[in-house]
């Protein structure tokens, strides 16, 4: 990584990332996570274009209220960043209507959320943080976080769920199915969608080499 990651405005960065108080507990969402949605925002804007600097602020203050996966609130997550997004911004004098932009962006990046993003740029952000989501990063970041919320890697006796029903919360394998193998159907932009098709290749891939090695029928 170079030493100014969010280059060309790593002055704007520096001050969200020291005011927003990124999550270190959570490796999912931590700084490396920003530094991929980042590169991903980038990748989509050199095709589809958009606020370059509304994107920024967006893909910083996305997570910025932390609310782990199995709770209550989760989907409520991506609300209260924007309202703290939006506080945040205030305070930096950004012009209301530049606030609002990067608050919709940042309520219509979440999953949970079920918001139809209505702005280029809030649909770059939901297409670049959901590409984390997919390939071999979506992988890892699956399994780190059943780790953390004490979940199995997967059901020993019926891994592909043939004779029960999906339950992602004790069983990792099963968030495949109930989530990351559809992400790549929902992508906003073509740019996003052309880089997921890449990705759900590979997370299609590894599915069928893991269950072969589970020694499942």
């Amino acid at each position: 990584m170079t030493a100014a990651p969010f280059s060309p405005f790593q002055p704007l960065a520096d001050t969200l990332l020291t005011q927003a108080g990124q999550s270190q507990s959570d490796g999912s969402h931590d700084i490396s996570h920003l530094y991929r949605v980042w590169a991903n925002v980038r990748a989509i804007h050199r095709d589809e274009g958009g606020d370059l600097e509304v994107l920024l602020a967006a893909t910083l203050l996305h997570d910025c209220v932390s609310v782990e996966k199995n709770s209550p609130l989760r989907s409520s997550a991506s609300r209260l960043a924007a309202e703290k997004a939006s506080s945040l911004l205030k305070g930096l004098d950004w012009p209301q209507d530049r606030i609002d932009a990067v608050a919709h962006a940042v309520e219509a990046h979440s999953f949970s959320a079920a918001i139809t993003p209505t702005t280029l740029e809030a649909k770059v952000v939901q297409d670049a943080d959901r590409l984390d989501a997919i390939g071999m990063l979506g992988v890892a970041r699956c399994f780190y976080t059943a780790g953390r919320m004490g979940s199995a890697m997967y059901d020993a006796t019926d891994p592909a769920a043939q004779h029960r029903e999906l339950d992602e919360k004790s069983f990792a394998l099963d968030h495949f199915h109930t989530k990351l193998l559809h992400l790549a159907d929902g992508f906003q932009t073509k740019a996003g969608a052309r880089i997921a098709g890449v990705r759900h290749a590979r997370l299609k891939r590894f599915l069928d080499e893991f269950m072969d090695e589970t020694g499942a029928d």
